[in-house]
C-alpha cells in the first residue's frame, strides 16, 4: 500500500538492455518502489530478475503478473502508479490501456514511427509534460514523480480531466475526420487529380462531439 508502483505491461520483445537498466536506476534512486510487468514465459522472467541483481535491484522488487481478460487488466492497471514506456517501440494499445485507467504514462520520443507512438498518444490526451527525449530526462522525471506523489497526483487529476475534452478517446470525432478525409480522396479521385497530402479542417461545431461526461476512476 506504501510503495511506489512503476509498471510497464508492453511485450518481452520491446524491452532491450539500455532501457530496462534505466529503469533499474529509477528503482535504484526511489526507495521502496517496485517494477510490475506481465509474466510472458519463465525464461523471461529469470533474466530480468538476473538482469536486476546485476544492476543492484533485489529481484522481489520486480513484480510478475498473468495475464488476465482485458476487463481484470484494465481494472488491475489503476493500482499502478506510473506506466514506464518502452523505447526503441512504444507502446500503443497499452499506453491507451493505461491512460483510460487513469494511470499517466512516461515515454521518451524518438525519431521513426514506432518511438513516436507515446509521444502522439499523450499529446492527443494533453499531457505533453510526460514527453521526455533523453534517457537523462526520462529517469530524472520519473524519480521525481516517484520522490513526489503528490506532483503526480496532479498530473492524475488533470488526466482524468483530459479523458472527457481532449481528443484521444473522442471516437465520434475521430469518425466524422476520417469521413472527411475519404471524401477529400474521393473528391480527388473523381477530379483525376495526382494523389497528394492534404490536411483535414475540422470546423467549430467538430470540436468534442461528446456529452460532457467526465471519467472517474475509483481510488
Amino acid at each position: 500500500e506504501s510503495d511506489f508502483v512503476f509498471c510497464s505491461f508492453s511485450t518481452s520483445y520491446k524491452l532491450e538492455p539500455t532501457m530496462f537498466q534505466t529503469w533499474m536506476a529509477i528503482l535504484n534512486k526511489v526507495p521502496g518502489s517496485v517494477l510490475w510487468l506481465l509474466r510472458r514465459n519463465d525464461t523471461t522472467e529469470k533474466n530480468l530478475r538476473k538482469f536486476a541483481k546485476a544492476n543492484g535491484i533485489g529481484s522481489e522488487r520486480l513484480v510478475f503478473s498473468k495475464g488476465l481478460p482485458r476487463d481484470q487488466h484494465l481494472a488491475r492497471l489503476r493500482l499502478a502508479d506510473l506506466a514506464l514506456d518502452t523505447r526503441f517501440v512504444n507502446g500503443a494499445a497499452t499506453i491507451s490501456d493505461a491512460l483510460w485507467s487513469g494511470v499517466p504514462v512516461l515515454t521518451m520520443q524518438g525519431e521513426h514511427f514506432a518511438s513516436r507512438m507515446g509521444a502522439s498518444i499523450l499529446t492527443a490526451i494533453g499531457l505533453p509534460e510526460l514527453v521526455t527525449h533523453t534517457l537523462a530526462e526520462y529517469e530524472s522525471v520519473a524519480v521525481q514523480f516517484g520522490r513526489n506523489p503528490d506532483k503526480l497526483r496532479r498530473i492524475k487529476q488533470n488526466l482524468l480531466k483530459n479523458i472527457g475534452i481532449e481528443p484521444l478517446f473522442d471516437t465520434p470525432r475521430f469518425a466524422k475526420n476520417l469521413e472527411k478525409a475519404f471524401q477529400t480522396m474521393w473528391a480527388q479521385y473523381l477530379s483525376s487529380e495526382t494523389p497528394k497530402s492534404f490536411s483535414v479542417e475540422e470546423s467549430p461545431e467538430d470540436g468534442d462531439s461528446r456529452e460532457k461526461t467526465f471519467h472517474e476512476v475509483p481510488g
